[in-house]
């Protein structure tokens, strides 16, 4: 059995989305077995997110999930691709219904058409995400869509009970096992003379930076389970 790691610790949108899967294309064509995938995203982009968790999906190669922070909206949905779902303690999943962001520079003007050509994309999107939550909960569909509503989120603890957990456990990288990681790409790292407009830091921490490629990092320790 080859085994490898992924970490994603970023938003979804294309370019983590499509850096995902390329990573996940070149450990299969390495021979990779079983693929353990650690989560932790603050969601983003509905058709990115159903895109990636079909594909992985029907992959040649066992996929474990963890969520090892915070998995989030349509995380949640990439998350339960997984055949075995893992998280940490200490972490916590949100679930709520899908929104649209419309960004226009003035005044934006919409005929009736429009207005339901989005609301029916939202319910859409609504009925995926629920039919894939659960899916793998055995819950109905209308009981997922409730606690959508509601914006609900589950620790860890209420995770499991919920189902989308299977197990609560401390991740176990071996030593000297290599990761590939997906993340945001940090102030340090932007090359000169790029200059950083001050309206994207947040509390001092860069927002809305370009998605990394792939890089492998190489475990340095040994976290044994729980």
């Amino acid at each position: 059995m080859k085994e490898s790691f992924i970490r994603l610790l970023a938003p979804i949108n294309q370019g983590s989305a499509s850096a995902l899967l390329q990573t996940v294309d070149n450990l299969l064509k390495m021979g990779t077995n079983r693929i353990h995938l650690l989560i932790s995203s603050p969601g983003g982009d509905v058709a990115q997110g159903i895109s990636v968790y079909n594909y992985l999906k029907h992959i040649p190669a066992e996929l474990y999930t963890y969520n090892f922070g915070s998995v989030d909206s349509i995380g949640v949905v990439i998350y339960s691709a997984g055949i075995k779902r893992f998280c940490e303690p200490r972490s916590r999943f949100l679930i709520h219904n899908p929104s649209v962001t419309l960004q226009c520079n003035g005044v934006m003007t919409m005929d009736e058409k429009q207005v339901e050509e989005i609301l029916k994309g939202l319910k859409i999107d609504q009925e995926n995400i629920a039919g894939i939550i659960a899916d793998i909960t055995n819950k109905k569909i209308a009981t997922v869509k409730d606690l959508m509503n509601a914006r609900t989120t589950f620790n860890y603890e209420k995770a499991k009970e919920f189902g989308l957990v299977h197990e609560i456990s401390k991740l176990q990288i071996p030593m000297g096992e290599n990761v590939t990681s997906i993340g945001p790409v940090s102030a340090e790292n932007i090359p000169m003379p790029i200059q950083v407009p001050p309206q994207i830091f947040q509390n001092g921490i860069p927002q809305g930076l370009p998605i990394a490629m792939p890089i492998q990092q190489q475990n340095r320790g040994f976290i044994p389970r729980k």
